[in-house]
This record gives structure tokens, C-alpha cells and sequence, in this order.
């Protein structure tokens, strides 16, 4: 039998090592005596660990691998919520924004279509009334080019609201098209920020995705409850900066047209009518972070982009004296007096809160707002006892799996069903430590894929057995049957793991949840088991065969 090449030997030799090493620290976070099993188990795959667990983890040598495998909400419980998007708000929010342009359109035409005002209308509805019916074509004209000069998803050059007349009033909504897209975006920056705000507060491998067209599906692992979840992503967290009509004590005021009552959130009983157009938006914030005032008390130091910073400062330089609202969520957090001229365009905002309000606000901030308001279809928390339950149960599965597998073997092979469960011993270490290295998330569909692999491992195994009881009763030598059995077994076996993991690769890219984790574990499990089965083996066959150099074999 030709000997393989001395850098063959030594680096599977490594790669066998690094993946014992890799895969240690996971049993190294494990249960410890005085410790509740589950508690462990979960505490282990979240990376949090008891001071008697750091305490062990501390003689881990810092500079072997020290990565650990996530666990999914399924065995480590935290909590689920199914949301609904009302896409609606951005409807209502896009013709708000759209009145000011067609009032300035309409400056111009003014000779043609005399007044011009804002009429009651349902949500997503502009209704705009003119005095002069006649000017009514120019007036559709002038709206019209306001939706073909917008360059959207709906196509360049293609018109983003439909304009239509009724008697003396146009009609502004979106169109079909536009809202489509509008729908899309919505939902995309939806996801992005509830990842923003989950991942602010360092919880790791969350699922965040969509599902049909308006709702978002969340799975946070490791959080207490779904009301934790619910305040982290629930909060709206919109930021405007309003200018300030009156304070009232009635709660019934009529505020006027174009203009907002909203509660004072630390004054009970006192309301501020603010225009409804607000001078700057949270979406000009740059950044945010938890401070302290001048009195020691919590409050959040903010800083807006250029475009925000020129605003606020314009604004405050013209309406020194007049009060200045900032509005979260259509409270009213503070309204200050404007002193001076505010030309860097950053400012603090004070309020009665506690040291944790204030860190959360930060964080909400930072991340940005959400477009439009989300209604909580469904919440459920899934408790750690369950993800332990799940564990053992799986740890029971993959120890019979494993017993069965090597039993067959050896029952089958003899000598060389024992080489070939070494092999299956150091395939499970490199699988554990691959998913370990990429942060990858084990769940219970991917403890199923470890076992799965476990049985696949072997059939490589029993193909290059054959093919030598093959040469073997051909008349070949045992180093030359050998050889023969591993060459030309080499090619079914690569067929069948390449279709294998196109098959595990499609699951992951179409699939989600379970059918994810079932694939991660099915991709890595047949790539470390292909270098097992088909290289470690020979290794091992081959130095046992150079020492033992027998006449016969019994395969």
C-alpha cells in the first residue's frame, strides 16, 4: 500500500486535534456539582454561566478556542412574538408629508385656482379643495408631475400617486404600484430596526423575518418573557421635535386644524397643542446615549445630522422665547423655553426618568424608529425547563444513534468497524466545533440532523469496506486491496454527499426555523464526515497496517 505523504498525515492529524480542542469548551461549561441540570444545560448554551462556571472556565487556557454553540428558542427558551405592521400609518404619514409640496404647487397656479385648502379626508388621503373649478386641469397637471418626478421601486419616471377630481376637490393617494412597494420597504426597514434593538442588548442568533405580506415573526432566545420583548421592540420610539400652539389642562380642547393635543408624560392633567408638522424628526438623529444633567439626573444627550442640525438651529435662532415640545410617541416629554440660538445641532432631553429609562430610550433612539405601528398577533414564552427536556432527550437520542451505529459495525467489520468508529468519535468533535467557530445555532430539528449524521457517517465507511472484500476475493494483497477499496470508492462517495448537501443547502435557503437548523447540522455533519470517514480512516487503517504488515485481513 503506497504510504500517504507526511503533510497529509500531519495536518488531518491537526484538524483532528483542533476539532477535540474546539469542541471542549462546550463540555467545559457544562453542569457543575450543586447545580440545577437544566440550569446549566441552558446556562451553557447561552454563554452566560454562573461564577462557579466562570470559575471553571477560568483554567480553560486562553489561547486554545474558546467558542461556544448558540441554542435556539427551542432549547433555551425566551420568547415568540408574531406582529402585525399597520402599513397604513405610512400611507397617512406620505400625505402628510406630500401637502406642503402640493400647496407650493399650487402658489403658482393661484391666478387659475383661486384658494386652496386642506379638506377632511380618510387616512391615506389627501383632499385638497380649490374656490375655482376651472382651474381644476391645471391643478391635476401640476400634483401629477409631483408623483412622476419621484424615482421609486415602482420604475423610473413613474407616476407614485394617483390624482384624481371630484367637483371642486383633487384627490391624492398612493397608487397601487407605489403602495406595493411602500409595503415592502416598510416591512424591510421593520425588520432592520427590531434587529438593531434586539441586538443592542447583546442578545445573540434571534429570528427576525417575515412572514406574508404585513407581519413579522420574532424569536428572541434567552429573554425573560414576551412583555420584555414586547417593551424592547413594541415602543414606536418616534422622536419629533414640535413647535408649541398652548398648554391647556383640558383634555377635550379642540386643538384646531393641523395641529395635535398631547399629554404631558411627567405632568398629570397637562396638555400641549403642537403643530402637527414637526421641525425635526428623530430620523435626522445621528446618535444618542444615556447621560446625566446638570442636577445629576438621568437624561439622554442626542445630536442630529447635518440637514436635522441646520433646522434646529434655524428654528431656535427665529423663536428665541417661544417654547419648543420634544415629543416620543406622542407624549410630551419636556418643553423648554428656547434661550438662545442652538447652532450645533445637539441637545439633552430631561424628563423624570430612572437610570434604566433613560440607557432604554438611548438604545430606541439609536436604532431609529419604527415606520409604522405594530399589533402583537401572538406572544408566547418558552421557559428553560422545556429547553432542557429537549437537551436530554436529544442527548439520550444521539448516545443510542451512536451505540447502534458502532455496534453494527463492529459486529459487521470486526477490527475495522472499531477504526471506523474512532472515526465516528472525532467526526461528532469536528461537527460541534465547526458550528461552535461560526456561532452557528443549534435546535432540536439540528440535534435530529446530528444524529442523522451519525448513521450517514458510516455509509462511506461501508462502501470503501465492500470494495476491499471485493479485491480481497479477487486475489489482491491486503495493502493492495486496501488502496484499490479507498480509490475507487471515492467517486460514488462524492456523488452521493455533493447531492446530499445541495440538497441540505436548498432546505436552508428556501426554508426557516426548524428546517434551518435541521440543514446546518446536515451541511457541516456531512463535510466533516466525509473527511472522517474517507482520510482519517485511511490514516488510521494505514499506520495499523505499516506496524502489524499482516499476510490476511478479516474485513
Amino acid at each position: 500500500m503506497q504510504p500517504m505523504a507526511l503533510w497529509k498525515r500531519v495536518l488531518i492529524l491537526l484538524i483532528c486535534a483542533w476539532g477535540i480542542v474546539g469542541a471542549l469548551p462546550n463540555a467545559f461549561y457544562g453542569p457543575v456539582e450543586g447545580h440545577n441540570d437544566a440550569v446549566a444545560a441552558i446556562e451553557k448554551a447561552g454563554g452566560v454561566a454562573t461564577p462557579e462556571q466562570e470559575a471553571a472556565l477560568a483554567q480553560w487556557p486562553e489561547w486554545l478556542p474558546s467558542s461556544l454553540m448558540n441554542l435556539g428558542l427551542d432549547l433555551r427558551g425566551g420568547a415568540h412574538l408574531l406582529a402585525e405592521v399597520k402599513v397604513e400609518d405610512v400611507y397617512k404619514a406620505r400625505m402628510d408629508a406630500l401637502w406642503p409640496e402640493v400647496r407650493d404647487a399650487m402658489r403658482d397656479l393661484r391666478d387659475q385656482v383661486g384658494a386652496v385648502r386642506r379638506a377632511p379626508s380618510p387616512e391615506g388621503v389627501l383632499r385638497v379643495t380649490i374656490s375655482n373649478p376651472d382651474g381644476m386641469p391645471a391643478a391635476l397637471d401640476a400634483v401629477r408631475a409631483l408623483g412622476t418626478s419621484v424615482v421609486s421601486l415602482t420604475g423610473v419616471g413613474q407616476s407614485t400617486i394617483d390624482v384624481t377630481s371630484e367637483g371642486n376637490d383633487l384627490v391624492v393617494q398612493l397608487s397601487d404600484a407605489e403602495k406595493v412597494a411602500t409595503d415592502s420597504r416598510t416591512i424591510q426597514q421593520s425588520l432592520e430596526i427590531i434587529r438593531r434593538r434586539v441586538d443592542e442588548v447583546g442578545t445573540r442568533e434571534p429570528t427576525i423575518q417575515r412572514q406574508g405580506e404585513d407581519r413579522v415573526l420574532i424569536q428572541v432566545p434567552g429573554i425573560g418573557s414576551a412583555a420584555e420583548l414586547k417593551a424592547l421592540i413594541g415602543t414606536t420610539a418616534k422622536l419629533t421635535f414640535n413647535a408649541v400652539v398652548r398648554q391647556t389642562t383640558d383634555a377635550s380642547a379642540d386643538p384646531g386644524p393641523r395641529n395635535l393635543l398631547l399629554p404631558a408624560m411627567n405632568e398629570t392633567g397637562v396638555y400641549y397643542v403642537v403643530e402637527e408638522t414637526p421641525v425635526v424628526s428623530g430620523e435626522d438623529l445621528v446618535d444618542a446615549q444615556p447621560a446625566f444633567d446638570q442636577n445629576n439626573r438621568p437624561a439622554v444627550n442626542f445630536r442630529f445630522d447635518g440637514t436635522g442640525a441646520r433646522a434646529f438651529g434655524d428654528y431656535t435662532a427665529a423663536n428665541i422665547g417661544a417654547p419648543f415640545a420634544i415629543v416620543l410617541d406622542n407624549e410630551v416629554i419636556s418643553a423648554p423655553v428656547i434661550q438662545s440660538h442652538i447652532p450645533g445641532g445637539s441637545g439633552i432631553i430631561t424628563g423624570n426618568f430612572t437610570v434604566e429609562e433613560s440607557t432604554q430610550l438611548a438604545v430606541l433612539l439609536r436604532a431609529g424608529a419604527l415606520p409604522a405601528e405594530m399589533r402583537f398577533l401572538e406572544e408566547r414564552t418558552i421557559g428553560p425547563e422545556l429547553g432542557a427536556d429537549s437537551i436530554a432527550a436529544g442527548r439520550i437520542a444521539a448516545m443510542i444513534g451512536m451505540v447502534c451505529v458502532m455496534a453494527y459495525m463492529i459486529a459487521s467489520y470486526g477490527l475495522f468497524g472499531v477504526f471506523s468508529c474512532v472515526a465516528l468519535a472525532v467526526n461528532i468533535f469536528l461537527l460541534v466545533a465547526m458550528m461552535s467557530l461560526i456561532g452557528a445555532t443549534l435546535t432540536l430539528p439540528g440535534i435530529a440532523g446530528i444524529v442523522l449524521t451519525m448513521g450517514m457517517a458510516v455509509d462511506a465507511n461501508v462502501l470503501i469496506y465492500e470494495r476491499i472484500r471485493e479485491e480481497l476475493r479477487a486475489g489482491m494483497t491486503p495493502g493492495r486491496a486496501i488502496e484499490v477499496g479507498f480509490q475507487r470508492a471515492f467517486s460514488a462517495i462524492t456523488d452521493s454527499n455533493v447531492t446530499a448537501i445541495l440538497t441540505a443547502l436548498i432546505m436552508f435557503w428556501i426554508g426557516s426555523g426548524a428546517v434551518r437548523g435541521f440543514a446546518v447540522t446536515l451541511i457541516f455533519g456531512i463535510i466533516t464526515s466525509m473527511f472522517t470517514a474517507v482520510y482519517l480512516t485511511r490514516l488510521i487503517i494505514e499506520t495499523w497496517l505499516n506496524r502489524k504488515r499482516p499476510k490476511t485481513i478479516q474485513v
